[in-house]
């Protein structure tokens, strides 16, 4: 299983030697547009609330497109991700995409 701190934005991780590359691996999730939480969410902005559930819908994107990468880095014999990168747009019906995608490598610890 890959740990979270294998997974960096970072071309490489310090203590770390990347030993194989296996090519780019990456996730993605949708999010339907909601009438209803977009109303309730435009009430509140108007009122100052701040936007919870927006973040909660944007967060929750994100973590299900992570839990996919690392699953194709894991399944291409991977022990970590480099280079990650997270891309978001709006399609045409409202709905939200969200793209995770970086290179798969296996690490090896360097010599103390």
């Amino acid at each position: 299983m890959i740990a979270p701190e294998s997974v960096v934005t970072f071309d490489q991780i310090d203590g770390f030697r990347i030993v194989k590359r296996f090519g780019y691996a990456h996730g993605q999730a949708m999010r339907p547009k909601n009438l209803l939480r977009a109303t309730f969410r435009s009430i509140g902005a108007f009122i100052g609330l701040a936007p919870i559930e927006y973040l909660t819908e944007a967060e929750r994107a994100r973590a299900d497109c992570l839990l996919m990468l690392i699953m194709k880095a894991e399944s291409l014999g991977a022990n970590g991700v480099v280079g990650l990168q997270f891309q978001a747009s709006e399609t045409a019906d409202g709905s939200t995409r969200v793209l995770a995608f970086g290179e798969a490598v296996w690490l090896e610890p360097l010599p103390a």
